[in-house]
């Protein structure tokens, strides 16, 4: 997936653990680790909006685009809305 999650960086800025933040956002460990380790399909917006509270930060500090990064080939081509709403 192009999406790279960029939680372990803003931990480590934060002189924050992952624990401290899962009881800080109230998500299990579990979670919160799958989210960090880019095997998650999907995030709650409230889940992001909890993280960067507590990090003191904006979602794209956690979340780049990086088309390569899956190794997908990229074979849809170009982006183009889909008219699809991100939200829960």
């Amino acid at each position: 997936m192009p999406i790279v999650i960029r939680l372990d960086r803003m931990l480590v800025e934060r002189k924050m653990t992952l624990t401290e933040l899962a009881d800080r956002v109230d998500i299990t460990v579990a979670n919160l680790s799958i989210l960090k380790t880019g095997k998650a399909k999907a995030v709650r917006l409230a889940t992001l909006d909890a993280i960067c509270r507590e990090l003191h930060c904006q979602p794209g500090d956690l979340l780049e685009y990086a088309p390569d990064a899956g190794g997908e080939s990229g074979a849809r081509g170009g982006h183009r809305p889909t008219g699809h709403s991100l939200g829960d």
